[in-house]
Protein backbone atom coordinates (compact mmCIF):
# COMPACT_ATOMS: atom_id res chain seq x y z
CA UNK A 1 0.00 0.00 0.00
CA UNK A 2 1.51 3.30 -1.07
CA UNK A 3 1.78 6.40 1.06
CA UNK A 4 -0.80 9.19 0.67
CA UNK A 5 0.07 11.77 -1.95
CA UNK A 6 0.95 14.51 0.53
CA UNK A 7 3.67 12.35 2.02
CA UNK A 8 4.99 11.31 -1.39
CA UNK A 9 5.43 14.94 -2.41
CA UNK A 10 6.99 15.80 0.93
CA UNK A 11 9.46 12.94 1.15
CA UNK A 12 10.54 12.45 -2.48
CA UNK A 13 14.30 13.11 -2.36
CA UNK A 14 15.87 15.57 -4.78
CA UNK A 15 19.04 13.46 -4.88
CA UNK A 16 20.14 10.01 -3.78
CA UNK A 17 19.86 9.53 -0.02
CA UNK A 18 23.10 8.97 1.86
CA UNK A 19 23.15 6.92 5.05
CA UNK A 20 25.10 8.54 7.87
CA UNK A 21 25.65 6.46 10.98
CA UNK A 22 24.51 7.97 14.24
CA UNK A 23 27.48 8.58 16.56
CA UNK A 24 26.09 9.13 20.08
CA UNK A 25 29.57 9.35 21.59
CA UNK A 26 30.00 12.75 19.91
CA UNK A 27 27.00 14.30 21.69
CA UNK A 28 27.25 16.20 24.94
CA UNK A 29 24.41 14.24 26.55
CA UNK A 30 26.21 10.93 26.00
CA UNK A 31 29.53 12.33 27.23
CA UNK A 32 28.03 13.69 30.45
CA UNK A 33 26.14 10.48 31.25
CA UNK A 34 29.17 8.28 30.45
CA UNK A 35 31.48 10.38 32.62
CA UNK A 36 29.20 10.83 35.64
CA UNK A 37 27.28 7.53 35.62
CA UNK A 38 29.75 5.75 38.01
CA UNK A 39 29.99 8.80 40.29
CA UNK A 40 26.22 9.13 40.33
CA UNK A 41 25.79 5.52 41.45
CA UNK A 42 28.47 5.95 44.10
CA UNK A 43 26.81 9.13 45.41
CA UNK A 44 23.48 7.37 45.80
CA UNK A 45 25.14 4.38 47.49
CA UNK A 46 26.86 6.72 49.97
CA UNK A 47 23.37 7.87 51.00
CA UNK A 48 22.18 4.25 51.21
CA UNK A 49 19.98 4.77 48.15
CA UNK A 50 19.94 2.43 45.19
CA UNK A 51 18.51 2.55 41.70
CA UNK A 52 15.62 0.31 40.65
CA UNK A 53 16.81 -2.35 38.21
CA UNK A 54 14.84 -0.98 35.26
CA UNK A 55 16.43 2.45 35.62
CA UNK A 56 19.92 0.95 35.79
CA UNK A 57 19.10 -1.00 32.62
CA UNK A 58 17.91 2.23 30.96
CA UNK A 59 21.24 3.98 31.57
CA UNK A 60 23.35 1.00 30.56
CA UNK A 61 21.30 0.36 27.42
CA UNK A 62 21.62 4.02 26.41
CA UNK A 63 25.42 3.88 26.77
CA UNK A 64 25.41 0.95 24.30
CA UNK A 65 22.88 2.42 21.86
CA UNK A 66 24.40 3.15 18.46
CA UNK A 67 27.85 1.81 19.40
CA UNK A 68 29.23 -0.77 16.96
CA UNK A 69 31.24 -2.55 19.64
CA UNK A 70 27.96 -3.62 21.27
CA UNK A 71 26.48 -5.24 18.18
CA UNK A 72 25.55 -4.36 14.61
CA UNK A 73 24.05 -5.58 11.37
CA UNK A 74 25.97 -5.69 8.08
CA UNK A 75 23.69 -4.34 5.32
CA UNK A 76 24.53 -4.74 1.62
CA UNK A 77 22.97 -2.98 -1.37
CA UNK A 78 21.61 -5.48 -3.89
CA UNK A 79 22.58 -3.25 -6.82
CA UNK A 80 26.04 -1.86 -6.10
CA UNK A 81 26.95 -4.31 -3.31
CA UNK A 82 28.09 -1.43 -1.08
CA UNK A 83 28.05 -2.40 2.60
CA UNK A 84 27.15 -0.44 5.71
CA UNK A 85 27.31 -1.32 9.39
CA UNK A 86 24.13 -0.48 11.34
CA UNK A 87 24.58 -0.49 15.11
CA UNK A 88 21.88 -1.88 17.40
CA UNK A 89 19.69 0.67 19.19
CA UNK A 90 18.30 0.55 22.71
CA UNK A 91 14.68 1.22 21.58
CA UNK A 92 13.88 2.56 25.05
CA UNK A 93 11.47 5.35 25.91
CA UNK A 94 13.24 7.48 28.51
CA UNK A 95 15.90 9.95 27.39
CA UNK A 96 17.62 8.43 24.32
CA UNK A 97 17.35 11.22 21.69
CA UNK A 98 17.97 8.91 18.72
CA UNK A 99 15.32 6.32 19.60
CA UNK A 100 12.97 9.08 20.75
CA UNK A 101 13.29 10.94 17.45
CA UNK A 102 12.62 7.78 15.46
CA UNK A 103 9.56 7.01 17.56
CA UNK A 104 8.36 10.61 17.14
CA UNK A 105 8.62 10.40 13.35
CA UNK A 106 6.90 7.02 13.14
CA UNK A 107 4.11 8.01 15.54
CA UNK A 108 3.38 11.26 13.72
CA UNK A 109 3.26 9.50 10.35
CA UNK A 110 0.90 6.85 11.74
CA UNK A 111 -1.46 9.44 13.20
CA UNK A 112 -1.62 11.53 10.03
CA UNK A 113 -1.76 8.66 7.52
CA UNK A 114 -4.02 6.18 9.29
CA UNK A 115 -5.74 7.68 12.36
CA UNK A 116 -6.73 11.34 12.06
CA UNK A 117 -9.42 12.14 9.45
CA UNK A 118 -9.21 14.89 6.85
CA UNK A 119 -11.10 17.37 9.00
CA UNK A 120 -10.15 20.50 10.99
CA UNK A 121 -8.25 19.63 14.17
CA UNK A 122 -7.35 21.60 17.32
CA UNK A 123 -4.80 20.97 20.05
CA UNK A 124 -5.99 21.32 23.65
CA UNK A 125 -3.26 21.36 26.31
CA UNK A 126 -4.16 20.92 29.98
CA UNK A 127 -1.68 21.53 32.80
CA UNK A 128 -2.54 20.67 36.40
CA UNK A 129 -1.43 22.00 39.82
CA UNK A 130 1.88 20.77 41.26
CA UNK A 131 0.36 18.42 43.88
CA UNK A 132 -1.64 16.61 41.19
CA UNK A 133 1.50 16.10 39.12
CA UNK A 134 3.00 14.13 41.99
CA UNK A 135 -0.23 12.17 42.45
CA UNK A 136 -0.49 11.31 38.74
CA UNK A 137 3.14 10.18 38.59
CA UNK A 138 2.61 7.98 41.64
CA UNK A 139 -0.82 6.68 40.59
CA UNK A 140 -1.16 6.31 36.79
CA UNK A 141 -4.65 4.80 37.13
CA UNK A 142 -5.86 8.04 38.74
CA UNK A 143 -4.36 10.02 35.87
CA UNK A 144 -6.26 7.84 33.39
CA UNK A 145 -9.57 8.52 35.14
CA UNK A 146 -8.86 12.25 35.16
CA UNK A 147 -8.09 12.15 31.43
CA UNK A 148 -11.54 10.63 30.90
CA UNK A 149 -13.10 13.55 32.79
CA UNK A 150 -11.17 16.06 30.68
CA UNK A 151 -12.15 14.36 27.42
CA UNK A 152 -15.85 14.22 28.28
CA UNK A 153 -15.88 17.87 29.36
CA UNK A 154 -14.34 19.15 26.14
CA UNK A 155 -16.37 16.77 23.95
CA UNK A 156 -19.63 17.88 25.58
CA UNK A 157 -18.65 21.52 25.04
CA UNK A 158 -18.05 20.94 21.31
CA UNK A 159 -21.30 19.04 20.85
CA UNK A 160 -23.38 21.66 22.65
CA UNK A 161 -21.65 24.53 20.85
CA UNK A 162 -22.55 22.88 17.54
CA UNK A 163 -26.18 22.85 18.65
CA UNK A 164 -26.61 19.13 19.29
CA UNK A 165 -26.77 16.64 22.13
CA UNK A 166 -24.55 13.64 22.81
CA UNK A 167 -27.17 11.24 21.46
CA UNK A 168 -27.05 12.77 17.98
CA UNK A 169 -23.48 14.06 17.61
CA UNK A 170 -20.03 12.64 18.23
CA UNK A 171 -16.47 13.91 18.26
CA UNK A 172 -13.07 12.28 18.79
CA UNK A 173 -9.55 12.91 19.98
CA UNK A 174 -6.05 11.49 20.35
CA UNK A 175 -4.14 12.19 23.59
CA UNK A 176 -0.43 12.19 24.33
CA UNK A 177 0.48 12.43 28.02
CA UNK A 178 3.76 14.30 28.33
CA UNK A 179 5.58 13.82 31.61
CA UNK A 180 8.33 16.41 31.13
CA UNK A 181 8.57 20.16 30.82
CA UNK A 182 10.83 22.41 28.79
CA UNK A 183 13.28 22.79 31.68
CA UNK A 184 13.89 19.02 32.13
CA UNK A 185 11.41 19.10 34.99
CA UNK A 186 8.67 16.63 35.83
CA UNK A 187 5.51 18.19 34.43
CA UNK A 188 2.66 15.81 33.67
CA UNK A 189 0.21 17.39 31.26
CA UNK A 190 -2.18 16.35 28.48
CA UNK A 191 -1.82 17.16 24.78
CA UNK A 192 -5.17 16.34 23.15
CA UNK A 193 -5.73 16.66 19.40
CA UNK A 194 -9.49 17.05 19.08
CA UNK A 195 -11.68 17.18 16.02
CA UNK A 196 -12.51 20.88 15.62
CA UNK A 197 -16.18 20.02 15.32
CA UNK A 198 -18.59 17.10 15.49
CA UNK A 199 -20.00 14.33 13.31
CA UNK A 200 -23.79 14.29 13.17
CA UNK A 201 -26.19 11.70 11.85
CA UNK A 202 -27.77 12.58 8.50
CA UNK A 203 -31.53 12.15 8.74
CA UNK A 204 -32.06 12.23 4.97
CA UNK A 205 -29.46 9.75 3.77
CA UNK A 206 -27.13 7.11 5.22
CA UNK A 207 -23.85 8.22 6.73
CA UNK A 208 -22.71 11.19 8.78
CA UNK A 209 -21.64 14.74 8.01
CA UNK A 210 -19.13 16.97 9.76
CA UNK A 211 -20.07 20.23 11.44
CA UNK A 212 -17.21 22.68 12.12
CA UNK A 213 -17.22 24.54 15.44
CA UNK A 214 -15.70 27.98 16.00
CA UNK A 215 -12.61 28.37 18.16
CA UNK A 216 -13.32 28.72 21.89
CA UNK A 217 -13.47 32.23 23.27
CA UNK A 218 -11.53 33.39 26.31
CA UNK A 219 -14.67 33.20 28.48
CA UNK A 220 -15.44 29.68 27.23
CA UNK A 221 -11.90 28.51 28.05
CA UNK A 222 -12.12 29.94 31.55
CA UNK A 223 -15.49 28.25 32.11
CA UNK A 224 -14.19 24.94 30.74
CA UNK A 225 -11.13 25.12 33.00
CA UNK A 226 -13.35 25.82 35.99
CA UNK A 227 -15.60 22.88 35.10
CA UNK A 228 -12.62 20.54 34.71
CA UNK A 229 -11.15 21.68 38.04
CA UNK A 230 -14.45 21.11 39.84
CA UNK A 231 -15.08 17.68 38.32
CA UNK A 232 -11.53 16.49 38.96
CA UNK A 233 -11.73 17.69 42.56
CA UNK A 234 -15.05 15.89 43.11
CA UNK A 235 -13.66 12.67 41.65
CA UNK A 236 -10.51 12.81 43.80
CA UNK A 237 -12.60 13.55 46.88
CA UNK A 238 -14.92 10.58 46.22
CA UNK A 239 -11.91 8.30 45.81
CA UNK A 240 -10.31 9.54 49.03
CA UNK A 241 -7.34 11.24 47.35
CA UNK A 242 -8.51 14.74 48.21
CA UNK A 243 -9.51 15.90 51.70
CA UNK A 244 -11.40 19.13 52.33
CA UNK A 245 -11.76 21.10 55.53
CA UNK A 246 -13.46 24.41 56.23
CA UNK A 247 -10.78 26.49 54.53
CA UNK A 248 -8.50 24.32 52.40
CA UNK A 249 -8.22 21.24 50.22
CA UNK A 250 -5.19 18.98 50.35
CA UNK A 251 -4.08 15.63 49.00
CA UNK A 252 -4.36 12.61 51.25
CA UNK A 253 -1.18 10.59 51.72
CA UNK A 254 -3.22 7.43 52.23
CA UNK A 255 -2.38 4.93 49.53
CA UNK A 256 0.51 7.02 48.17
CA UNK A 257 4.12 6.04 48.68
CA UNK A 258 5.03 9.09 50.72
CA UNK A 259 8.38 7.81 52.00
CA UNK A 260 10.55 10.97 52.08
CA UNK A 261 13.70 8.85 51.88
CA UNK A 262 12.65 7.17 48.64
CA UNK A 263 15.04 8.35 45.88
CA UNK A 264 12.15 8.30 43.40
CA UNK A 265 9.95 10.51 45.57
CA UNK A 266 12.88 12.77 46.36
CA UNK A 267 13.61 13.12 42.65
CA UNK A 268 10.01 13.79 41.69
CA UNK A 269 9.46 16.35 44.42
CA UNK A 270 12.63 18.22 43.47
CA UNK A 271 11.90 18.08 39.75
CA UNK A 272 8.30 19.29 40.04
CA UNK A 273 9.28 22.20 42.28
CA UNK A 274 12.33 23.19 40.16
CA UNK A 275 14.76 22.44 42.99
CA UNK A 276 18.24 20.95 43.02
CA UNK A 277 18.12 17.28 44.02
CA UNK A 278 21.76 16.45 44.75
CA UNK A 279 25.01 18.12 45.74
CA UNK A 280 26.00 21.01 48.01
CA UNK A 281 23.10 23.18 46.77
CA UNK A 282 20.47 20.48 47.41
CA UNK A 283 17.02 21.91 48.09
CA UNK A 284 17.67 25.28 46.50
CA UNK A 285 15.98 26.52 43.37
CA UNK A 286 17.60 25.53 40.08
CA UNK A 287 19.99 28.18 38.77
CA UNK A 288 18.64 30.16 35.83
CA UNK A 289 19.81 32.69 33.29
CA UNK A 290 17.44 35.57 32.65
CA UNK A 291 17.05 38.44 30.27
CA UNK A 292 14.55 41.27 30.23
CA UNK A 293 11.02 39.83 30.05
CA UNK A 294 8.87 40.46 26.99
CA UNK A 295 7.02 43.72 27.58
CA UNK A 296 4.97 43.72 24.39
CA UNK A 297 1.36 44.62 25.27
CA UNK A 298 -0.18 42.33 22.69
CA UNK A 299 0.14 38.65 23.52
CA UNK A 300 -1.22 36.54 20.62
CA UNK A 301 -2.06 33.69 23.03
CA UNK A 302 -3.71 35.79 25.74
CA UNK A 303 -7.21 34.87 24.60
CA UNK A 304 -6.48 31.17 24.03
CA UNK A 305 -5.72 30.15 27.64
CA UNK A 306 -8.03 29.56 30.59
CA UNK A 307 -6.51 29.50 34.10
CA UNK A 308 -8.32 28.46 37.28
CA UNK A 309 -6.86 27.23 40.62
CA UNK A 310 -3.58 25.97 39.12
CA UNK A 311 -5.27 24.38 36.09
CA UNK A 312 -4.37 25.81 32.69
CA UNK A 313 -6.19 25.00 29.43
CA UNK A 314 -4.75 26.16 26.11
CA UNK A 315 -6.46 25.81 22.74
CA UNK A 316 -4.68 28.20 20.41
CA UNK A 317 -3.26 25.83 17.75
CA UNK A 318 -5.54 24.49 15.01
CA UNK A 319 -5.21 23.04 11.53
CA UNK A 320 -7.57 23.11 8.55
CA UNK A 321 -8.70 19.97 6.79
CA UNK A 322 -6.15 20.43 3.98
CA UNK A 323 -3.19 21.31 6.24
CA UNK A 324 -1.86 17.79 6.67
CA UNK A 325 1.77 18.92 6.77
CA UNK A 326 0.98 21.31 9.63
CA UNK A 327 -0.91 18.53 11.38
CA UNK A 328 2.08 16.22 11.08
CA UNK A 329 4.34 18.88 12.60
CA UNK A 330 1.88 19.18 15.47
CA UNK A 331 1.89 15.40 15.95
CA UNK A 332 5.67 15.43 16.01
CA UNK A 333 5.61 18.14 18.63
CA UNK A 334 3.36 16.23 21.03
CA UNK A 335 5.37 12.98 20.60
CA UNK A 336 8.82 14.59 20.78
CA UNK A 337 11.56 13.15 23.04
CA UNK A 338 12.22 14.73 26.41
CA UNK A 339 15.75 16.07 25.77
CA UNK A 340 16.68 18.36 22.88
CA UNK A 341 20.44 17.76 22.55
CA UNK A 342 20.93 20.90 20.44
CA UNK A 343 19.94 23.02 23.43
CA UNK A 344 22.50 21.38 25.76
CA UNK A 345 25.87 23.03 26.43
CA UNK A 346 28.53 23.34 29.12
CA UNK A 347 29.46 26.47 31.01
CA UNK A 348 33.10 27.43 31.52
CA UNK A 349 33.13 25.83 34.98
CA UNK A 350 31.68 22.53 33.73
CA UNK A 351 28.01 22.99 34.63
CA UNK A 352 25.30 21.72 32.27
CA UNK A 353 23.28 24.50 30.66
CA UNK A 354 19.93 23.80 28.99
CA UNK A 355 18.26 26.42 26.82
CA UNK A 356 14.49 26.79 27.06
CA UNK A 357 12.59 26.52 23.79
CA UNK A 358 10.50 29.55 24.77
CA UNK A 359 11.62 32.02 27.46
CA UNK A 360 9.47 32.21 30.57
CA UNK A 361 7.40 35.30 31.33
CA UNK A 362 10.04 36.45 33.83
CA UNK A 363 12.73 36.39 31.12
CA UNK A 364 14.32 33.04 32.04
CA UNK A 365 16.14 31.62 29.01
CA UNK A 366 18.31 28.81 30.47
CA UNK A 367 18.45 26.46 33.46
CA UNK A 368 21.81 25.36 34.85
CA UNK A 369 22.63 22.11 36.66
CA UNK A 370 25.63 20.66 38.40
CA UNK A 371 26.50 17.43 36.49
CA UNK A 372 25.26 15.15 39.29
CA UNK A 373 21.97 17.03 39.56
CA UNK A 374 21.62 16.78 35.79
CA UNK A 375 22.09 13.02 36.16
CA UNK A 376 19.31 13.06 38.74
CA UNK A 377 17.05 14.66 36.14
CA UNK A 378 17.90 11.93 33.64
CA UNK A 379 17.37 9.34 36.38
CA UNK A 380 13.78 10.53 36.75
CA UNK A 381 12.93 10.26 33.05
CA UNK A 382 12.38 6.46 32.90
CA UNK A 383 10.09 6.44 35.92
CA UNK A 384 8.17 9.65 35.22
CA UNK A 385 7.57 8.86 31.55
CA UNK A 386 6.79 5.26 32.42
CA UNK A 387 3.69 6.47 34.30
CA UNK A 388 2.05 7.25 30.94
Amino acid sequence: MGLPSHRVRQERPKSAAVYVRHRPETTLLYQVIREYWPEFQAELASQDKYLPAYITQEFEAYLKCGRLEHGFLRVQCETCHDEKLVAFSCKLRAFCPSCGARRMTESAALLVDEVLPHQPMRQWVLSVPFPLRFLFASQPAVMGKVLGIVYRTIATHLIHKAGYIKATAHTGAVTQIQCFGGALNANLHFHIIFLDGVYINNAHRPGVRFRWVKAPTSDELTLLTHTIAQRVARYLERQGWLVRDAENSYLSAEGVDADPDSPLNHLLGSSISYRIAMGPQQGRKVFTLQTLPDCRPDNPFANTVGKVAGFSLHAGVATRANERDKLERLCRYITRPAVATKRLSLTRNGQVRYELKTPYNDGTTHVIFEPLDFMYRMYGMPWVQGCA
